[in-house]
């Protein structure tokens, strides 16, 4: 185990922790993520930030939510074929929003909110 430096301030000792740099940006799913550690979670959320585990949990999220939003698209689609784009904009606009929307609450419920 590593062994962790401490820094005297006052009559008390400190703790040096450091939070580790982010490569990649985190989108829409890892910050849903935790912000949902934070606020229903906060132990869950605070060990990984101690043991710099929290980043890559949120990127693996992240990364997940957006593979998987796009394999439900196609799925979807499959099953509930788009009106014509050419023809009918606004009811293909309507009814991707649609599919869009049925994907997000899987991706909530199984990754998210889980």
């Amino acid at each position: 185990m590593n062994e962790l430096a401490y820094s005297k301030k006052g009559d008390y000792l400190i703790p040096d922790l450091t939070i580790p740099e982010q490569d990649q940006p985190i989108s829409k799913y890892g910050r849903m993520r935790k912000n949902y550690l934070e606020k229903h979670r906060p132990i869950v959320y605070n060990s990984l930030l101690i043991q710099g585990k929290l980043y890559p949990h949120l990127l693996e999220i992240d990364q997940t939510a957006n593979r998987r939003l796009e394999k439900l698209m196609k799925d979807l689609l499959v099953k509930q074929p788009a009106p014509d784009k050419a023809t009918a904009q606004m009811a293909w606009v309507g009814h991707m929003n649609s599919l869009k929307a049925q994907a997000e609450e899987m991706i909530f419920a199984e990754l998210i909110y889980n």
